[in-house]
């Protein structure tokens, strides 16, 4: 079996501060999913709160946007820095499971994400609201904040809603079949050792 010759723990950290949003980002992939998430609003807290649990990436999240415009630029720009820290945790990708999938129910809802960490951003996107809101956030966001995480981190990114019709239910499966699929695909395979995963010898391009 192959030995994985560095187990130091893969962290991130960014910092990116415009005219409309000052974002303060760490990520550790292989944390416990402990969180401090602050973004300014309720319902996005929650979503990062839900992906850093269930994929045990640690996430510190701190954001002061210009929310007396809208939601957009906080949101948009949170997601950016959010997959930036995670690819710079990610170094070379050496010796991860580069793929991810999860079924996530969630009461009558069930929800399908399916990743490829390949460094070729990409987003498949299968699903809709029925509500303009949850909770203050606007629901038109929640497809362009992981469009701006794949965008950064450099993913392959396929969700597909199957069936559900509670929109609460909806975007919460949704955020935790990433969370799983994140898990599956960062973390370190010992038999690949310090291998990249691509029989190019990198990932990307």
């Amino acid at each position: 079996m192959a030995e994985i010759h560095d187990t130091t723990p893969r962290t991130g950290q960014v910092e990116r501060n415009t005219a409309e949003t000052r974002i303060a980002i760490a990520v550790n992939l292989d944390g416990t999913g402990a969180y401090k998430v602050s973004t300014g609003i309720g319902f996005l807290d929650h979503m990062v709160e839900q992906f850093s649990r269930h994929s045990l990436i640690d996430v510190t999240m701190d954001v002061t946007g210009d929310l007396h415009v809208d939601q957009h630029h906080t949101t948009e720009d949170s997601a950016i820095a959010l997959g930036q820290a995670i690819a710079q945790a990610l170094g070379d990708k050496a010796g991860i499971g580069r793929y991810g999938s999860a079924y996530s129910p969630m009461d009558e809802t069930l929800s399908r994400v399916a990743l490829d960490i390949s460094g070729r951003p990409f987003l498949v996107w299968k699903a809709r609201f029925t509500q303009e809101k949850l909770g203050e956030w606007d629901t038109e966001l929640i497809e362009h904040w992981f469009h701006s995480v794949a965008q950064s981190a450099g993913l392959t990114l396929h969700i597909e809603l199957l069936y559900g019709t509670n929109n609460h239910h909806i975007c919460e499966s949704i955020y935790k079949g990433f969370a799983r699929a994140m898990r599956q695909a960062v973390e370190r395979d010992a038999r690949k050792g310090s291998a990249i995963p691509s029989t190019k010898g990198q990932l990307g391009g």
